[in-house]
C-alpha cells in the first residue's frame, strides 16, 4: 500500500489552505486537482449527498470573497474559467468528501490533507501560545522593556511579501531603457 507522502506532499497542500470567514477552507477546483476529478463531478457528488455537507461542512463563496481570494492567489479574470462561484470545504467539509467520491485515492489524499490541517492547527496554537505569554510578561514589567516587546511582536508578525517593479518609475529610466535599446 502507498504511503500519503507519496501521493502528494504536505507543501503542496498547505498551499492550498486558506482562511475565510475565520475558517481553514480549501477550494473545490484545488480538491478536485488533489483527487485527481474534475471539479464538475466533485462538485455534482457532493449535490447529490448534499445532505453529509452542512454549512459549516461546505459553503460558495461571496462574489467580494471570491474576488479578494482570487488577488491573493494571484489567478486571471481572463476568458474562461468559471461560472459559478467556488463552493469551499472546511476540514469536516473535505473528510466528509472521501466519503462520497468513494475512491482509494481519495482516501489517501484526504489522510495527507487531515494531517495539513492538524500541522496548521498546531503552529496556529504555538503562535497564540507565545503571544499570550509574551503578553504576560510586558504585564509584569514596566514601560523600560516596551521597546524589546515591541521588536518582539513585530518579529512574530508575518512580513507583507515585497511587491515586484514592473515598469519603470520615471521617465528618466524610460528614457534611458529606449537609448540601450536603440544602441543594440
Amino acid at each position: 500500500m502507498t504511503t500519503t507522502k507519496e501521493i502528494i506532499p504536505h507543501e503542496l497542500i498547505e498551499k492550498r489552505i486558506f482562511f475565510v470567514r475565520g475558517q481553514k477552507i480549501m477550494l473545490d477546483a484545488d480538491l478536485a486537482e488533489l483527487y485527481q476529478v474534475s471539479t464538475k463531478r466533485l462538485n455534482e457528488q457532493v449535490r447529490r449527498n448534499i445532505n453529509r455537507f452542512p454549512p459549516d461542512f461546505m459553503f460558495k463563496l461571496t462574489n467580494k470573497e471570491y474576488e479578494y481570494l482570487r488577488s491573493q492567489i494571484a489567478t486571471s479574470k481572463g476568458r474562461g474559467g468559471r461560472r459559478y462561484l467556488p463552493l469551499v470545504f472546511t476540514e469536516q467539509g473535505v473528510a466528509m468528501l472521501s466519503t462520497v467520491l468513494n475512491s482509494e485515492r481519495a482516501i489517501q489524499v484526504n489522510i495527507g490533507i487531515m494531517r495539513a490541517f492538524v500541522k496548521l492547527r498546531e503552529i496556529l496554537a504555538t503562535h497564540k501560545d507565545l503571544a499570550s505569554k509574551l503578553e504576560k510578561i510586558e504585564k509584569k514589567y514596566d514601560s523600560q522593556f516596551k521597546i524589546v516587546f515591541d521588536a518582539i511582536r513585530q518579529l512574530l508578525q508575518t512580513p507583507p511579501s515585497p511587491k515586484r517593479k514592473i515598469g519603470f518609475e520615471t521617465e528618466e529610466e524610460s528614457a534611458q531603457y529606449k537609448t540601450k535599446k536603440k544602441r543594440n
